[in-house]
């Protein structure tokens, strides 16, 4: 059952990490699903449409961390926590198609081990996929050659937690104080519809600032163990959070700001013999240095 700690984060990443040799280079392609974007007030006068116009460079910092923290019946509480994790991230070739081109600078981590096995990574590549309204699409992974799979891990771990912290923007005019909702599933373990609700705080041309609410439920009752190992009952559910986001419409990556989403969740086997708890928390951060 310690299995299941894999399987029940709330953006669709793996959260374990090990330290292994290097792989041979290939490209990761990893699911994005779709967004459905609904205006629910467009705000105070003036208003105008935000479209993504991207063009020129952009250079940030993506950091991430997750505490996870488990309980099987009354026995000792295990930690699967990972530690934090900071990218500096270039984007580049903004102007000529939805592709936005990232090159991972030098990454570091609370966890000295995981920052010695990321020092080859610097330089590898990845690429998203995203519309005029800023939704992403795709992502995809591109390691360097000497690349170990657990700084791949958890290179990819911290850019797909940040592609389901994002925001897209509604295609009608809106103005500060707008609220629209984003929906989205997260697949993992077990499916989780996600709800962003976002409120426009201000606005300067396309620079923008934007609250967020981020409420996921799962779509099923059950949860599927890996590798056929059964199904467990989904007692309860809860995984809700807050942030603000910073971003300019001319730009792929957020400017500053921070976003966490936390919860609690009870599972049982179908003989009600077994309890398993769960409390995770994940926190996406971005700066601008």
């Amino acid at each position: 059952m310690a299995a299941l700690i894999t399987a029940c984060t709330s953006s669709g990443e793996d959260t374990s990490v090990t330290a292994t040799s290097p792989s041979p280079t290939s490209g990761v392609s990893l699911p994005v699903t779709p967004v459905t974007t609904t205006l629910l007030d467009p705000g105070a006068e003036p208003r105008s449409t935000v479209t993504s116009v991207r063009s020129g460079d952009q250079t940030v910092q993506l950091s991430t961390r997750s505490a996870v923290t488990q309980q099987i019946d009354d026995q000792a509480v295990q930690d699967f926590s990972t530690p934090e994790l900071t990218l500096p991230l270039t984007a580049t070739d903004m102007d000529s198609s939805d592709t936005v081109n990232l090159r991972v600078g030098k990454a570091t981590s609370a966890d000295q081990r995981l920052t010695d096995a990321l020092a080859p990574a610097e330089g590898s590549a990845a690429s998203l996929t995203m519309t005029d309204t800023g939704a992403i699409t795709a992502l995809t992974i591109t390691p360097s050659d000497e690349t170990q799979d657990s700084a791949r891990a958890a290179i990819e771990q911290a850019l797909n937690q940040a592609v389901y912290r994002s925001v897209s923007y509604p295609d009608a005019e809106i103005g500060v104080g707008a609220v629209w909702t984003v929906e989205q599933q997260v697949i993992s373990g077990v499916t989780l519809n996600q709800v962003t609700t976002a409120t426009l705080r201000s606005r300067d041309g396309d620079r923008l600032t934007i609250d967020l609410r981020i409420d996921q439920t799962p779509e099923s009752t059950t949860l599927e163990l890996p590798d056929d190992a059964g199904a467990l009952a989904i007692d309860s559910y809860t995984m809700t959070g807050t942030g603000t986001l910073e971003v300019d419409a001319g730009k792929p990556l957020p400017l500053s700001g921070e976003v966490t989403v936390g919860g609690k969740q009870q599972y049982s086997d179908p003989e009600g013999s077994t309890v398993l708890r769960q409390d995770i928390s994940d926190t996406v951060r971005w700066t601008t240095p």
